[in-house]
């Protein structure tokens, strides 16, 4: 009788051990890394004016158990992205990447190739580690003529498509065009233009949650 409940008694010990690992399983955080340059790293504003500031805020209100940590840089270019990138992976292990980058690629005229070749390591990387790629598309101004512009906008609908991502189409849409939206730069996103950011980017995101 002894060796019986003995037995028994740890068999029951199992089964709560691995009841409260599940439960613990289940209520732990899952994480979104941000991966940019200044217009994900709040430019010229407080942090918590930033769209991934926001982002992590909305999540909270909504109670849904989702970090977000961001590794953007201002400045950042797909090649010192790349340099970065597989570190700060590894540090975040994310569920989710948003892959914020090239518009400094584009606007300093680099090759788009080149660009393209960054772009789609950084993804390769981040699905290696079982994450989700969200990549937010981007537009340029026409400084080094319309084919340069057109085939660097067409880069992140063809890396999308050959790589399976999520494609966020303009990142700032309806803000580029809006100076009421933007820093007396004409290029980087205010306050209000950082929360048409996230409104931007939510649909794409929300569904991967």
């Amino acid at each position: 009788m002894k060796k019986l409940s003995y037995i028994g008694l740890s068999r029951l010990l199992l089964l709560l051990t691995a009841l409260l690992a599940h439960s613990s399983f289940a209520s732990a955080e899952k994480t979104i890394m941000v991966f940019g340059d200044s217009l994900s790293a709040a430019y010229h504003l407080e942090l918590e004016a930033g769209w991934p500031y926001l982002l992590q805020q909305k999540l909270k209100q909504q109670k849904r158990r989702w970090q977000v940590i961001n590794f953007s840089i201002s400045g950042e270019t797909t090649q010192g992205g790349l340099l970065r990138f597989e570190q700060d992976l590894a540090k975040a292990a994310p569920d989710i990447v948003i892959l914020e980058l090239g518009a400094n690629d584009g606007l300093r005229g680099q090759s788009l190739k080149q660009m393209r070749a960054n772009l789609a390591q950084m993804i390769v990387q981040a699905q290696n580690a079982k994450a989700k790629v969200i990549l937010a598309g981007m537009h340029i101004p026409p400084n080094y003529g319309k084919r340069y512009t057109s085939a660097f906008h067409k880069s992140y609908i063809d890396l999308s498509q050959q790589y399976n991502t999520v494609l966020i189409p303009f990142l700032l849409a309806d803000i580029a065009t809006k100076p009421e939206l933007l820093l007396n730069d004409g290029l980087h996103p205010n306050t209000e233009g950082q929360q048409q950011m996230l409104i931007n980017l939510w649909p794409y995101l929300a569904p991967l949650l």
